[in-house]
């Protein structure tokens, strides 16, 4: 992937200042709205190994949204994917994606380091 994408929540402070952030650095990503166009499952787990987190590592697991999901403790990476497709408000946000890197926005500047 040599273009950047934002997996983003406009309604989410983090995800609104991570996409600010870019702009400042002149960097124009294609900004998936993912609650409303959620990512695949291949997305999700190319995400996952760019990132170099487990599916569990990508869920807001406080969310209320994640807690009414009631997954069992040992859910599987298959599981915990098909729930992020299937309910994407669990996804934690913001996640850029470029050149077969990815970083979350928490804080925003962590993104930077997709650049260097």
């Amino acid at each position: 992937m040599s273009k950047t994408e934002i997996w983003h929540n406009p309604r989410c402070s983090k995800s609104r200042q991570t996409l600010a952030l870019l702009r400042e650095h002149a960097i124009e990503p294609d900004i998936l709205l993912y609650k409303e166009t959620p990512p695949t499952k291949e997305d999700i787990r190319a995400a996952l190994s760019e990132l170099n987190l487990s599916a569990r590592d990508l869920i807001r697991q406080k969310d209320a949204a994640f807690k009414e999901l009631n997954l069992p403790a040992n859910a599987g990476e298959d599981v915990l994917i098909e729930a992020m497709v299937q309910h994407p408000a669990i996804i934690e946000r913001p996640v850029v994606r470029h050149g077969g890197k990815a970083a979350l926005g928490r804080p925003p500047e962590s993104v930077l380091d997709l650049f260097k």
